[in-house]
């Protein structure tokens, strides 16, 4: 059992709490059973698996090439969130390239421009995992795709989700060339949500609460629009956005 915090093997796990140490790496961290039983089930390689068993509160079933029990003392020093089952793994992400991404006949796709907060990409990729889109593209992305945060916020949904990254300019070139039209939420666009018609190849695009979309995507968009409102709130919350227009885009697309 590791008894201490500076066992090498506990310090890295610190070290790749740091997004460039992640990407020099090669890995990921994962905590919680639920998260690691969706990565497997995806098909994400463990390397390994850190375990509390002060804490585990169901039997030990996961599979990894190294297995390493660690104190409840060491463990508070790996885990990120409270409450936690008592398991942490390392494994490997997987990046995609959309350029190889062969959509279907009717793609539903969510795109999200230079998303900041690992919670907001999070809740993205749970609502698109509810929906069943076909992608999500994330344009200038200003995050780390699996960030350890973004994984815990999505419940595992980034491993079932298919997710690419690129540019805003490659992403208008790739939707323009299949064939799939471009919806913008924006403030200042003169289309009800409630009015488009995402029953055809869609892609919807969602940009930050600060500054919205840019505007080569205002530009490039077949429709601008926008959820009306009512109170004081000029905005709402990205993710809340994305679900309310993804949703309405399934309702549309059951008829």
């Amino acid at each position: 059992m590791i008894t201490s915090k500076t066992n090498p093997k506990i310090k890295n796990i610190v070290k790749l709490q740091k997004a460039s140490e992640r990407k020099e790496q090669h890995l990921i961290i994962i905590e919680g059973r639920r998260e690691i039983e969706r990565a497997q089930a995806c098909g994400f390689f463990i390397e390994q698996l850190f375990v509390c068993r002060e804490l585990l509160r169901t039997p030990l079933d996961i599979q990894a090439p190294v297995i390493e029990e660690v104190s409840l003392e060491v463990f508070d020093k790996i885990a990120y969130r409270e409450g936690s089952d008592g398991l942490l793994v390392l494994a490997k992400p997987k990046f995609k390239d959309l350029k190889d991404f062969k959509p279907g006949n009717n793609p539903l796709i969510i795109v999200l421009e230079t998303v900041e907060k690992p919670g907001n990409l999070g809740a993205v990729l749970r609502t698109a995992d509810a929906a069943g889109v076909d992608a999500v593209i994330v344009a200038d992305h200003a995050t780390d795709l699996f960030n350890p945060n973004t994984i815990r916020a999505s419940i595992g949904c980034i491993f079932s989700v298919p997710v690419y990254a690129c540019t805003t300019e490659e992403c208008i070139h790739w939707l323009r060339s299949n064939g799939i039209k471009i919806f913008c939420t924006y403030l200042k666009a003169s289309i009800d949500y409630l009015e488009a018609d995402f029953s055809g190849p869609t892609a919807l695009v969602m940009g930050t609460e600060a500054t919205g979309i840019s505007e080569a995507w205002v530009k490039a968009a077949d429709k601008n629009i926008i959820i009306p409102m009512k109170g004081i709130a000029d905005s709402l919350n990205v993710s809340v956005t994305t679900a309310i227009v993804t949703f309405e885009a399934v309702r549309q697309r059951r008829r």
